[in-house]
């Protein structure tokens, strides 16, 4: 049985997390894609159809709860789990992003990679 890779983008402007994370994701056998943007990556979101989104909030420009309305917009977009891995531990903004559809909301300094490569796994079964 051929298990498909599964394709996670993931979305962070510090690129030392980003590259972290990246490797993290790699050697656990996940396809990476990564943009530092928001504006980036609702292009490649929209273009590559990963199977999950990991997603910062506060992005240069644009926000992420910016993009992810925006991405929700989308046909394809509408269904794509997304979770956010964010700095910011505020009520307000995890409570806005969990009604726009989000997995979960996962702030950085309270998990390690590997705890976000697990839940990864769990969203994508």
């Amino acid at each position: 049985m051929n298990k498909q890779i599964k394709k996670i983008l993931l979305i962070e402007d510090e690129v030392v997390l980003l590259e972290l994370l990246a490797g993290k994701f790699n050697d656990s056998g996940f396809a990476v894609t990564t943009a530092q943007s928001a504006e980036a990556g609702i292009k490649l979101a929209l273009r590559s159809h990963p199977d999950l989104i990991l997603l910062d909030l506060i992005l240069p420009k644009m926000d992420g709860l910016t993009m992810l309305k925006k991405l929700r917009k989308d046909k394809w977009g509408i269904g794509v789990p997304v979770i956010i891995l964010s700095n910011l531990n505020d009520q307000k903004k995890i409570s806005e992003a969990m009604k726009i559809g989000v997995y979960d909301f996962l702030v950085k300094s309270n998990v390690k990679l590997a705890e976000v490569v697990e839940q990864v796994r769990e969203v994508l079964g």
